[in-house]
């Protein structure tokens, strides 16, 4: 079994890392590549960087930010955030970006997926997805910051972006996202079903059992959160250490 992996998600909106609630009453944080920094020092096996405005606002992601990050960590970085051509995917890797996470653009475009992939890898290509309960047992797929109810079925939209070469899906529950009360693990376990690429669970993490709960009840290969790691409840370490003390090899 590949060794599970623990991805801080840095959330950024006029250059400051902040963090809400379901997507509302967001408050700042601090400065990116201090917190990316300190997370690279924890033992963060990858970070995510997402530019939560950039789609909504209708502009690229800061790229300035991406390259002074990426001086000073020494993981994996995946971008995001209102990045919606190929010459955006070549420019945020450029810039030292090693994945590039389109959401909105995707939905809009699903050949942008196919396109990428093909040029950079399907290993450069990852798919971000805020989905939430539709109120009829499914899933419903929005975009520009979980502004926009898409009315596309969750299921088979990553049956879709597998085929269109994505490398991995990064899916977010808004249902869950930042009440710390748990992973989704009923939509996770939704859609660990209908693909094969990876999939990192996002939305919900609050305490250590959620870390376990997730990998124990889900094929998830990942586990993303940022309340917690952001106010200092927990740091990596001590998520990675007690996961791995269930039993669960972690990287």
């Amino acid at each position: 079994m590949l060794a599970k992996r623990i991805i801080p998600c840095l959330d950024v909106r006029n250059g400051k890392v902040v963090k809400g609630v379901n997507f509302e009453g967001v408050r700042d944080i601090g400065d990116p590549v201090a917190c990316a920094t300190a997370y690279n020092r924890q033992g963060a096996d990858e970070l995510v960087f997402y530019d939560i405005t950039a789609s909504h606002e209708g502009r690229g992601v800061i790229l300035d930010v991406v390259r002074d990050t990426a001086k000073q960590v020494f993981v994996p970085l995946s971008v995001g955030g209102g990045i919606s051509t190929i010459e955006g995917f070549r420019e945020t890797l450029r810039a030292g970006a090693d994945k590039v996470s389109v959401n909105s653009a995707a939905v809009k475009n699903p050949n942008l997926i196919a396109e990428a992939a093909d040029i950079f890898g399907s290993q450069c290509v990852v798919v971000g997805i805020d989905a939430k309960r539709d109120g009829n047992g499914g899933y419903t797929v929005y975009i520009n910051g979980g502004r926009i109810d898409m009315h596309l079925d969750l299921i088979e939209w990553v049956k879709k972006l597998q085929q269109l070469g994505a490398g991995e899906i990064c899916l977010n529950s808004i249902d869950a996202d930042g009440t710390k009360q748990g992973f989704d693990i009923e939509m996770l376990n939704a859609v660990c079903s209908a693909v094969t690429i990876p999939v990192i669970a996002s939305g919900g993490g609050g305490c250590l059992d959620h870390f376990v709960e997730v990998f124990e009840k889900t094929n998830a290969t990942a586990a993303l959160a940022a309340s917690l790691f952001h106010f200092g409840e927990l740091t990596v370490g001590q998520v990675k250490e007690y996961v791995r003390a269930h039993g669960i090899a972690v990287r």
